[in-house]
């Protein structure tokens, strides 16, 4: 029987006195308060003091009562803390939704394991990324892109792939299960994720999303914020007969990003800011490695924290503390209520999605993307369905499946928290059975190689369209 999963929390730090990246534990860096230390060697932290923003502007002064709550729950240490917790419960048979049989877990990784090896069988996995998506039907997309940009220097082709690879992702919720996108260059048909990564591509590719017209292969924020409902339906195909879930959300995400940008100069520039000028900034704060040449170093925490910050007001409709919009983080009344903030349930999908997709386009300018294993598995429904279909989640009652619900009622927030948790376990398990270590095999990968491509499988062998085993209304801004 697997045992009780306690992951370790570090915070990455720089020593003062070496510059070098190092990490500290979770009751080291609490023992400090301005000063920080580690045996006799004075840190900086490179993440967990990120200022946070609040909506309208301003920072949140870290004096504030609410400060370390926010930060937790902007942290993947929160993300696992609250979902292993509701996970216990579940065990327990002490949740209200869904009742969990680990037995069942074995089944799983068999059919994760059958799947890895049918889609990549010489075992060579890349990471999850919507960079998998731009290759759908085996056409290398990036290429084309590559080609035009070709009179770039790498960081401004990294800008450039940066800015797509934001707004492709952003433009990621559930697409429904009725809408496609014919490519004409291909004469291919898409739907669900491949389809709105194909179609945002070739938007992009358009200038979709650029005010320039002598630089259209970039999103700033005046093209950003002048981006309209037509212009999404056009590019996107929609019709009345090939309908596109939440064609207002996306198009209102689009602008709301455009705003933002705006808002954190320091992370996306002054004059035209775009999301692509996250590479300097991550450039000015990386830590340099000569053990195989000059190599810029940013670990995946700091990543998720720039992309929290600054896309964090993008989100409408979510929860506040404190004036600070707190993104993918919903209630469970199943937590005890200790305090502040104390039964919400952060989940971040979108920006970890982001964050994975990051990796590859900032290796262009140079930046190696490091610690990728304290990022969690990304609860959606292709993951999450894979875990009801094959009999590890149980739902309680007939509604849980046999009605729609909202991303924020407890049902679905359940559903996610208990697919984080069984995707840490799961790796575990997968791992064991291939004899890799989480270096070799990290959660990233059973994500691309396995999760979502077995819970897209499965549901195709047991539901006409391969829709998953529980609706979710979407407003094209969560799933």
């Amino acid at each position: 029987m697997l045992g009780r999963y306690y992951p370790p929390q570090y915070y990455t730090g720089i020593n003062n006195v070496t510059g070098k990246l190092i990490r500290y534990t979770d009751k080291e860096f609490h023992t400090g308060c301005n000063q920080w230390e580690l045996g006799t060697v004075s840190v900086r932290p490179a993440v967990a003091l990120s200022p946070i923003p609040k909506q309208g502007g301003g920072w949140l002064d870290p004096t504030d009562p609410a400060f370390p709550t926010i930060q937790y729950l902007l942290s993947t240490q929160g993300i696992r803390d609250r979902c292993h917790y509701l996970f216990e419960l579940a065990r327990a048979n002490q949740l209200a939704h869904f009742r969990c049989e680990l037995s069942q877990l074995e089944t799983v990784a068999d059919y994760v394991i059958q799947t890895m090896q049918q889609t990549y069988p010489t075992g060579n996995i890349p990471i999850h990324s919507r960079w998998r998506h731009f290759e759908a039907g085996g056409i290398n997309r990036i290429a084309t892109l590559n080609e035009r940009l070709a009179m770039m220097d790498p960081v401004e082709a990294a800008r450039s792939h940066i800015d797509l690879v934001v707004t492709s992702v952003l433009l990621d919720a559930g697409a429904g299960a009725n809408w496609y996108y014919h490519e004409a260059e291909t004469g291919q048909v898409f739907q669900r994720s491949e389809g709105l990564a194909v179609a945002s591509f070739h938007l992009f590719l358009q200038g979709g999303f650029s005010s320039c017209a002598d630089r259209p292969w970039q999103a700033d924020a005046i093209g950003l914020q002048q981006f309209t409902t037509d212009r999404l339906q056009q590019s996107f195909q929609v019709t009345d007969t090939n309908p596109l879930v939440g064609v207002a959300g996306r198009v209102a995400l689009m602008q709301r990003l455009g705003a933002a940008l705006y808002q954190s100069p320091e992370l996306f520039g002054v004059n035209l800011p775009r999301p692509g000028n996250l590479v300097d900034y991550l450039l000015r704060n990386a830590v340099s490695s000569t053990q195989a040449g000059t190599i810029a170093m940013v670990p995946a925490s700091q990543l998720l924290a720039a992309i929290l910050r600054g896309f964090g007001s993008i989100w409408a409709g979510r929860l506040t503390l404190a004036g600070v919009n707190l993104g993918d983080v919903w209630p469970h009344s199943a937590l005890p209520d200790r305090g502040l903030g104390a039964q919400l349930v952060p989940f971040h999908k979108l920006s970890q999605w982001l964050t994975y997709s990051l990796v590859e386009p900032l290796q262009l300018a140079g930046i190696t993307v490091t610690d990728l294993e304290y990022l969690t598995g990304l609860p959606e429904y292709r993951n999450g369905g894979l875990f009801v279909d094959l009999g590890v989640l149980r739902p309680k009652y007939p509604e849980v499946t046999g009605q729609p619900h909202t991303p924020g009622s407890e049902p679905i927030v359940e559903w996610r928290a208990l697919t984080v948790a069984l995707l840490d376990r799961l790796a575990d398990l997968v791992r064991c059975r291939l004899g890799l270590t989480a270096a070799k095999f990290p959660l990233a990968k059973l994500l691309e190689g396995g999760t979502w491509a077995a819970g897209r499988r499965i549901a195709r062998e047991l539901r006409p369209g391969g829709v998953p085993p529980i609706q979710i209304v979407s407003d094209g801004t969560v799933f």
